[in-house]
């Protein structure tokens, strides 16, 4: 892919799930959130647990998903200790994913607790991942909120593509931003790979893909060459690839300049790509929320009124805004 400088660096594409309508309408209203970004300290996991928290004070259904198998805070994040079932027993023993789903203290609010040190769970097989995708799809909650660990392991792309609401959280700073392009840029390659391969064009998308060396190619140029091959499996294709709309959130905005961040990734992303891109909005940086962490406390619970908290709701809100109902025209 070309590399247009840190100002303009989003790219981003997610695995189209096959029979996406019947997916949806099976699930009636319930949605899957995935909280994802580059490495870890850019703050998923405090907006993960506050999200969950402010969507259940709406009165939502949700369950948080500690989905860092490998590395599990979640539950420090809510002010509880970790739950005794988690994760990796739907990964190593077979549980099913209903039967951990622990209370928080907090009305309409359950936890799925991730392991900590389990290093069979932070790496699971196909066939292991394969069933807890299908427990995940079909765990009822209105809002499923999956709090994904660090990089750009297999699971963890897969885990975000997997989402109703793919939500980026990065940092407004250069390394944040690469990072977060990493992040999606693996992404990408996979949305790219899982699609033309159930359209049956992989092989016309691998050589759109390798037709200029090194330097990847945009979604639209592969679009572009497939179409020449295949129009309807390209058009199927290029549908797949704009259904995919990520959110965005920008986490510890200390300055004008870092509130302007958000809309320009945004921008950047429609103009290098063509795609839209949902900002949910800035989260104020703010010394509540690493003194709620401190305490291990929830900082919607500790310290409600402080700026981080109010930022956190209104990208609940935003978040919410989505899934309601459109009417008229």
């Amino acid at each position: 892919m070309k590399r247009h400088g840190l100002n303009n660096v989003v790219e981003l594409v997610g695995r189209p799930r096959p029979r996406a309508e019947e997916a949806h309408a099976s699930r009636r209203a319930r949605r899957i959130v995935a909280v994802g970004g580059g490495k870890g300290g850019i703050g998923k996991s405090l907006v993960s647990a506050n999200l969950g928290i402010a969507l259940a004070r709406a009165g939502h259904r949700v369950t948080l998903v500690d989905a860092d198998l490998g590395g599990a805070n979640l539950h420090t994040c809510l002010g509880i200790a970790q739950p005794q079932g988690t994760l990796s027993d739907v990964v190593t023993r077979g549980a099913r994913l209903e039967t951990l789903a622990a209370p928080t203290g907090i009305e309409n609010l359950s936890l799925v607790s991730g392991a900590m040190d389990a290093l069979d769970a932070a790496n699971p097989r196909a066939q292991a991942r394969a069933r807890l995708v299908e427990q995940l799809q079909t765990l009822d909650a209105d809002y499923l909120v999956l709090d994904l660990g660090a990089g750009t392991s297999l699971h963890t792309i897969d885990f975000f593509l997997l989402a109703d609401h793919g939500v980026l959280v990065l940092l407004p700073e250069p390394t944040s931003v690469e990072n977060a392009y990493r992040f999606l840029k693996a992404a990408l390659f996979r949305r790219l790979q899982q699609a033309a391969q159930a359209l049956g064009v992989a092989h016309l998308a691998e050589a759109a893909l390798g037709s200029q060396g090194s330097a990847m190619r945009t979604p639209g140029e592969v679009v572009k060459a497939v179409a020449e091959m295949q129009p309807d499996a390209a058009a199927q294709l290029d549908r797949s690839l704009r259904e995919f709309r990520v959110k965005l959130v920008v986490n510890q905005v200390r300055s004008s300049a870092d509130q302007s961040v958000g809309r320009a990734v945004v921008a950047a992303w429609k103009k290098f790509f063509g795609l839209d891109m949902d900002y949910l909005g800035a989260i104020a940086y703010d010394d509540a929320a690493w003194q709620t962490v401190r305490k291990r406390r929830a900082l919607l619970i500790d310290a409600a009124a402080s700026t981080a908290a109010t930022d956190l709701v209104t990208v609940a809100q935003a978040l919410a805004a989505l899934d309601r109902p459109r009417t008229g025209r």
